[in-house]
């Protein structure tokens, strides 16, 4: 019997390594997003490019939010649009369930499987990605 991780407790467990370089102090999150076992972009949540990180300067508070920071699914998507990766039809891995404007960015990105480490907040997005036919899937590591 062999102790080889499975592909989704490997590619979860580098959205997780993904997460170490996350800027926000409220909450560490990382994603990756990959087609055919091949690793095509990831993110991790942090302020605009060039602009002060929340652990330089503190959080930037809104309805008990911090909208300093982007979100890791969205620095994923925006890091394979800045390349030109094409992410159609990939899964993205990331270690909180997507929020609701994370999801809608990454059904509208033609992303069809979730995978995640832990639910964090909105129910949401479980009706609506059986309305979509986005696989959403718990991956414990």
């Amino acid at each position: 019997m062999s102790n080889r991780a499975s592909w989704d407790e490997y590619f979860m467990r580098i959205a997780k390594e993904v997460s170490t370089r996350a800027t926000c102090d409220r909450k560490h999150v990382g994603a990756v997003i990959v087609r055919d076992k091949s690793i095509l972009a990831s993110g991790y949540n942090g302020s605009i490019r060039g602009l002060p990180h929340c652990d330089e300067v503190g959080h930037m508070m809104v309805d008990n939010h911090c909208v300093r920071t982007i979100h890791a699914e969205n620095n994923a998507i925006i890091q394979a649009a800045r390349n030109g990766v094409r992410i159609d039809q990939s899964t993205i891995y990331v270690t909180a369930s997507p929020c609701w404007n994370c999801f809608k960015m990454i059904a509208n990105a033609g992303i069809i499987r979730i995978a995640f480490a832990e639910f964090y907040r909105d129910e949401r997005i479980f009706e609506f990605a059986e309305k979509l036919g986005i696989a959403l899937q718990e991956v414990q590591i």
